[in-house]
């Protein structure tokens, strides 16, 4: 039998998501992640 998790935790975890990715891109956190990913993308090909 499974436990149902209650729709105040799924609410409570949504905004906490929300707000950490709106913090993040707030910092600029987005440019980042994305010359990361660029660079590996890179790599693996051989380009760069």
């Amino acid at each position: 039998m499974k436990k149902r998790i209650p729709a105040y935790v799924t609410v409570i975890l949504l905004i906490a998501a929300v707000a950490s990715c709106a913090f993040g891109a707030y910092r600029g956190e987005m440019k980042t992640v994305n010359r990361k990913a660029v660079n590996v993308c890179m790599e693996c090909i051989g380009i760069g």
